[in-house]
């Protein structure tokens, strides 16, 4: 997938997506360390204090929405050393950008006619 906040204007659904992954503290601070340059799992989870699992849970997502993306190498001994390079991108918020990526968004899938109190009359 191709960087969705690097685009001059990202559709709505781009927008929320990107807002809604960088949301978890977790997250912002996998950006931030690899906002230093590539690193792969091991010692990037040593640096957070995560667990791999966990980090590559956040990895994953990251790498979803386009901010990160990774390369599967091969040390001198022959282990399989999985990289993870952030993607340069800039979010920038102003009323006017968010009218019109709101002009863009799909439905929600679980939106309903209703609200809390019941049906719409």
């Amino acid at each position: 997938m191709s960087n969705p906040v690097s685009n001059p204007a990202p559709t709505g659904d781009d927008l929320v997506r990107v807002l809604a992954t960088l949301s978890n503290p977790h997250r912002l601070r996998v950006v931030a360390a690899l906002a230093g340059g590539r690193n792969y799992v091991s010692r990037l989870a040593r640096e957070l204090d995560i667990s791999r699992a966990l980090l590559q849970v956040h990895l994953k997502r990251l790498e979803a929405v386009g901010l990160v993306s990774s390369q599967l190498e091969l040390s001198e001994d022959g282990k399989a050393m999985k990289f993870y390079e952030v993607h340069p991108f800039a979010v920038h918020l102003t009323p006017d950008a968010i009218r019109s990526a709101v002009e863009t968004l799909h439905p929600p899938e679980s939106a309903t006619p209703t609200d809390e109190k019941g049906p719409e009359k």
